[in-house]
């Protein structure tokens, strides 16, 4: 079965005309009007040859909806729910887009009331679509039973970076591209809530010695450091682990802008179901022992830090999220997926050495834990090794933690 693919279709919907840098071009949309991809069958300025043997046009190239003047035509149906709040950027002739961008880009300017008016703009909703860019072990780990934490993005504000050299700059295991790059990888899911996601700002965490962390640091503003685009950051809240919702996706970018759906997550079997056909299980060679021909199931019950409870009748159940409007019982017959009343995230937090932890795995007399407010001092008391961006554990000896609790997120 091949879901090959990109995101739209093969080829432009009749009548779709976008306006570009005084152009009028044919084109297609991307992530529910996020983006688009526009065509010209000449040369142009950012135009590339586009390589794929189902191209519609010699040359495309990738724009974000903001940078396009007008759109005329057919436009393909979506819900109005799959439509996020753009980030709105108030300019003006002293304050324009360089001036504003230079300045996301700098510490000195975190406390910017300009920068935090265009931040609060970027919001999450149930059932935004978030992405986390991986790298091919990264990639392997989801595979194996990770859950999404860390660093991440609206996929409405990167839908326009789409090859593996734009993508870099989101990766969070600070690694690039070469010429041998063969794609990008990402997870996509949808937020169940936007309490699940901060703007990272800590001073501890911006303030982070180039030793004791992994890619580039943190400007405090809230926005990824980047020499060409505006891109508003968040990460989980306080670095925890959140539960997969149904039909997350393992997605492959390819250097012609293709997108490929590797895997789909169904929760009912906590399993990644393989969606890639013959012509891209290639992309799986690369993944560090990754079989391209097998689906991975996960069998490692501590593995999952965090759990989605819901109560349905009175009792508390584990649950699955599909948002933005179901929320069901966890069951593998069809007949007891029932709607649940509420729905609450439960994690497990502690203190160890007089910093609050995440409790992420328990072996025997060893706790593996995660620093929810990680700075360089506290960093060094704990020996907390920097895993990606952010993300700092350690194991800790289990009679050591203190204030061991369950906590319950609930969400609205």
């Amino acid at each position: 079965m091949t879901s090959a693919t990109r995101e739209p279709a093969t080829s432009p919907p009749a009548g779709l005309r976008v306006t570009f840098d005084g152009r009028v071009h044919p084109a297609e949309e991307i992530a529910h009007g996020a983006a688009y991809e526009l065509f010209s069958t000449a040369p142009q300025s950012g135009f590339v040859a586009d390589l794929r043997p189902d191209a519609p046009y010699p040359f495309h190239r990738f724009v974000h909806a903001s940078e396009v003047v007008d759109v005329q035509g057919a436009l393909p149906t979506a819900r109005a729910g799959d439509r996020e709040a753009p980030l709105i950027m108030p300019v003006s002739r002293a304050v324009g887009w360089e001036e504003v961008h230079r300045r996301s880009q700098s510490a000195s300017h975190r406390d910017d009331p300009l920068l935090a008016a265009i931040r609060r703009s970027a919001t999450i909703r149930r059932g935004t679509r978030m992405i986390k860019v991986l790298s091919e072990s990264q990639l392997a780990g989801y595979l194996r039973g990770w859950q999404p934490h860390g660093f991440c993005y609206r996929e409405h504000d990167v839908a326009h970076l789409r090859t593996p050299a734009d993508l870099a700059l989101l990766r969070t295991d600070g690694g690039g591209v070469t010429d041998q790059t063969e794609a990008a990888y990402v997870l996509r899911w949808r937020a169940v809530g936007p309490g699940d996601y901060a703007v990272p700002v800590d001073p501890g965490l911006v303030g982070m010695p180039p030793r004791d962390r992994v890619g580039p640091p943190m400007s405090g503003t809230g926005f990824a450091p980047s020499g060409r685009h505006l891109i508003p950051e968040f990460v989980t809240a306080d670095f925890v682990d959140l539960p997969l919702t149904a039909n997350a996706t393992l997605l492959a970018y390819t250097p012609d802008g293709a997108e490929v759906t590797l895997f789909s997550y169904q929760p009912e079997q906590r399993g990644w179901l393989r969606m890639v056909g013959s012509r891209w299980r290639h992309l799986l060679a690369a993944i560090p022992g990754v079989s391209p021909e097998q689906e991975y199931v996960s069998t490692g019950e501590a593995a999952r830090s965090t759990r989605l409870i819901g109560t349905f009748q009175g009792h508390e159940h584990e649950a699955v999220a599909d948002p933005p409007d179901e929320f069901r019982v966890l069951a593998m017959t069809r007949a007891a997926r029932y709607p649940v009343e509420s729905l609450t995230r439960r994690t497990t937090y502690a203190t160890w050495r007089g910093a609050p932890v995440l409790v992420l795995l328990r072996e025997a007399q060893w706790t593996r834990v995660r620093m929810c407010r990680p700075d360089a001092e506290a960093v060094a008391r704990l020996g907390a090794q920097c895993f990606e961006r952010g993300v700092y554990e350690v194991w800790a000896p289990t009679d050591e933690l203190a204030d061991v609790r369950v906590v319950d997120q609930p969400y609205g």
